[in-house]
Formats: C-alpha cells, structure tokens, sequence
C-alpha cells in the first residue's frame, strides 16, 4: 500500500498557522511536527531550572526563558521551542511579533524517553548552526543524568556529563554553578 504524499509548508505558512495554534508545533524543512505534552517530572526539573536561573540573572544582561518562545534556526529551517533558554545581550527577533528568538546564548532540553534520541542527535546537529549559541544542557527526566555540551573557540563542542546528586557544573556564559541537587529537587527515581 502507497504512503500518503507528505504536505509541505512554506515557513510564512508555518508561521501563519502556528501563531493562531491553541498546540504548538515544530516546523523543518517545510514539515510541521505536533509536540507533545510533558510529565511531572519534565515539568519539575524545568521549573526547578527557571527559578534557579531566573533569580540568579535578575539585574545581569542575561534573561532566562521558558518553553513558550520559539527559536529559529535560519541556517536550516529549524523553529522549534526549548525546554528552557537563556539570551544574553539584546535579543534578535525573526519579526515584530517578537515570538521568535534568533540569538539563544544557552539552551536547555529535557529529554523523555520519546525526545531522547532527537534532542540528543539531529536537534543538537540543527541548533550548533546558531552562532550566538554557547552552552546546550540535556537534562534526564528519566534518571540523574545532566550532559553538558560548551562550544569551543574552533567551534568544536565538548562533552562532559555529570551523574551524581552531588556533582555541579557551571555555565560559563553566565558564571552560574547548577547543582545537580538543585536541577532534581522534589524529583524521585525510587
């Protein structure tokens, strides 16, 4: 049996139609992909994250946002929308609607075991395209475990992973120490 044809979309039509979606969805290379919603815990350790951060930058030139702002990578098509983002300096929006971030300094994703594999392959892939774009976070919502890419001035990145309640990272765009024990307050992996 024949697939049915894939429908594509220009991104003003992408656009269009997100920007009057109660859902959101993301948009590559003329596909739109429905996002799905998140649990208990993926909602936890991202506001666990929003609050340490969100504190912590209040006064800086840094501003910490939550997954409702889209990012568009315009090297590749990409919009999509991070679990949590930071961006430092002014922020470089796509249009006058100012929904569309360009410039993230720091992002952050909460992988799921549906979003995993993407957050950690292709996505990453998508988003090193973004030269603002320092520091990439993946956070487990399945277990304690925190991968922590930085970019290097060859723009090569680099991997360090951290496992431990007790371990911490700092993010150096901000100078910002993230406990682990901060990241997975409330959160129990019996």
């Amino acid at each position: 049996m024949a697939q049915p044809a894939v429908k594509y979309y220009s991104q003003e039509e992408y656009l269009a139609f997100e920007r009057e979606s109660p859902d959101r969805h993301e948009y590559y290379r003329g596909e739109i992909f429905n996002m799905s919603g998140a649990s208990y815990e993926h909602n936890v350790i991202e506001d666990n994250i929003r609050v340490n951060l969100g504190s912590f930058l209040k006064g800086k030139n840094c501003r910490s946002l939550g997954s409702n702002l889209r990012v568009h990578v315009k090297e590749n098509t990409l919009y999509t929308y991070p679990d949590v983002l930071i961006v430092c300096g002014e922020p470089e929006f796509l249009d006058n609607t100012f929904d569309t971030l360009l410039n993230p300094s720091v992002l952050f994703e909460i992988l799921s075991p549906s979003t995993a594999n993407y957050d950690k392959g292709v996505k990453f892939e998508l988003y090193r395209d973004i030269q603002s774009l320092q520091e990439y976070v993946l956070v487990n919502a399945s277990k304690q475990h925190v991968e922590f890419y930085q970019r290097n001035k060859d723009n090569s990145w680099t991997l360090t992973e951290y496992k431990n309640i007790s371990d911490v990272f700092v993010l150096q765009t901000i100078n910002k120490p993230m406990l682990l024990s901060e990241i997975y307050e409330g959160i129990s992996f019996g």
